[in-house]
């Protein structure tokens, strides 16, 4: 059993939480995982627990890079173990304050191109508004505090690590 997979069990279990984690090194279609996503909580979860209402975020990589210049593409790493617990830790702690029923994280890792996907939150609740209270607090901590490096590469050629987060 992977790491990835152990992670999924154990935290699908905890406080009735629905939590799926995943990190892609391909290109992923975000519609499709959440379409996945909501079959396999109808068929886990009794119609009496289901969420009333979910917040849905696709990020997608933008056609330029931080200085304005065409971007040939966004490379992220990461540190295997440690960012699936991480994002495991802030996924948990964001649904717990807000109450959410279910959290699906989908995020790139490697090569991702202008236009492709690069994360996909949605989380399910009661209300719509503590939804997307989650959604908005999950995005901003992934943003910030998943360890993730990120190196912008123009289509020159040239690239650069990036040391600082995009704003809201």
């Amino acid at each position: 059993m992977s790491w990835l997979s152990y992670l999924r069990s154990a935290v699908a279990d905890a406080e009735g939480l629905q939590l799926k984690i995943d990190l892609h090194l391909e290109a992923f279609e975000p519609l499709a995982c959440l379409e996945r996503w909501q079959r396999q909580l109808a068929a886990s979860c009794p119609s009496t627990n289901a969420s009333a209402a979910e917040s849905v975020f696709i990020g997608r990589v933008r056609a330029a890079a931080a200085d304005g210049t065409p971007l040939g593409a966004l490379e992220l790493e990461h540190y295997p173990g440690m960012t699936e617990r991480q994002l495991q830790q802030l996924a948990t702690d964001c649904c717990a304050r807000h109450g959410a029923h279910s959290c699906l994280v989908q995020h790139r890792i490697g090569r991702v191109l202008p236009g492709e996907a690069i994360v996909l939150v949605a989380i399910g609740a009661d209300r719509r508004g503590p939804a997307q209270r989650c959604c908005q607090e999950l995005l901003e901590a992934l943003k910030h505090n998943a360890p993730f490096w990120k190196r912008e590469w123009r289509r020159d050629g040239t690239g650069e690590w990036l040391t600082s987060n995009t704003p809201l």
